[in-house]
């Protein structure tokens, strides 16, 4: 049975080896500029960016993994390629890799090491650029071959699961925009009314948190105004909101959420906005509202002054409810989605950890 062995990159299993980058790879920086990229080039530019740009040149054909070297996002923009391709002068590149150093598993490791590396050679908060001996004498752990080939195998195979979901979640959502586009047109006999005939506010005051502790594995999410909305989950027990369901409106930011389940508040600068009768479907509404161009004035409380007083046109209850079911059901499909491609992701984190590390082994 395999032991294992500390080291200076921690704990590793016996028969792993470690080594610096510089002997297992070459590192070169480019000779391009941004402003050499061309639109509709016939091979990949890497720049200082995670956006990939094109160009009519390339300067290497062959496997290789890049990092920017300065910019936005120095330390956590990496790519990986095998194939034709030119590069920034302040992109680095790390490839001809030797016989005992798979390509795809240094991208993953480099990937998962290299900004805490550089954080801790920076007194800074950010790192602004990136020197060649930070990437040339990084230490790098060496499994036996088939192993590194093994890992990488598996890992690519969880990308491509990740990719295809995130695909998937993208072609629903451009479905929902087309239907909403479709559903949403108002038709000859729509009626014309203010959004302030359908609903009605109430400040949060009475359901405002008191204790700012929150824990994900408490039962009620804690909303606030801006873009989040959840800031987390709260344990208490009283000054629960559970007249559902609501649409949750910042009022400086216009932004807006719709809410069917239990809730308290952080913030007095959102509003609760809920049906004035029966007659009116919230999911509804609340599509409607995320078509508006909600106009924003200086730094002040909008709904009671302005927007109760814009008009919208909407069908009866019942054609209400066939769009907002319509709607809801595709809500629930992208959800499930998002829901399983959070799962992959932090299942693929959990088991990078384990195998980069040694403590599950392949072969």
């Amino acid at each position: 049975m395999v032991g294992y062995k500390q080291t200076d990159i921690g704990r590793i299993p016996d028969d792993w080896e470690i080594d610096k980058i510089f002997n297992l790879s070459t590192i070169t920086t480019g000779s391009k500029n941004t402003q050499d990229r061309i639109d509709d080039g016939n091979f990949p530019f890497f720049v200082r960016s995670q956006t990939v740009e094109k160009i009519n040149s390339y300067s290497f054909d062959g496997e290789a993994v890049l990092t920017a070297g300065d910019g936005v996002g120095t330390g956590k923009i990496f790519h990986y390629i095998s194939g034709k391709f030119d590069f920034h002068q302040r992109v680095y590149k790390v490839s001809h890799f030797s016989n005992k150093l798979n390509g795809f598993y240094f991208y993953l490791y480099f990937r998962n090491h290299f900004y805490n590396r550089i954080m801790q050679m920076t007194a800074k908060s950010s790192v602004d650029s990136v020197r060649m001996e930070m990437i040339a004498d990084m230490l790098i752990p060496l499994p036996p071959l088939p192993e590194q080939e093994a890992i990488a195998e598996v890992l690519s195979d969880t990308d491509a699961l990740i990719t295809t979901l995130e695909k998937r979640i993208a072609k629903k959502r451009n479905i929902k925009q087309g239907a909403i586009q479709t559903l949403l047109t108002p038709q000859d006999d729509w009626e014309v009314k203010k959004l302030g005939g359908f609903l009605e506010y109430e400040q949060p005051t009475k359901y405002l948190v008191a204790d700012t502790e929150y824990n994900n594995n408490y039962d009620t999410p804690v909303l606030t105004a801006g873009k989040t909305f959840i800031l987390g989950r709260t344990n208490e027990k009283t000054g629960i909101y559970n007249n559902l369901p609501v649409i949750i409106f910042d009022d400086f930011t216009t932004a807006s959420k719709f809410v069917e389940f239990p809730f308290k508040a952080k913030s007095s600068a959102m509003k609760i906005l809920k049906p004035k009768n029966k007659n009116v479907n919230m999911k509804f509404v609340f599509e409607v509202m995320q078509r508006i161009d909600f106009p924003l004035g200086d730094h002040k409380r909008h709904w009671i002054s302005e927007f109760q007083h814009l008009v919208i046109r909407v069908p009866d209850e019942d054609e209400q409810t066939r769009i907002a079911t319509i709607l809801s059901d595709m809500d629930s499909e992208i959800d499930a989605l998002g829901k399983k491609l959070a799962k992959t992701k932090q299942l693929k984190t959990g088991l990078m950890q384990q195998l980069l590390t040694g403590k599950i082994r392949l072969v």
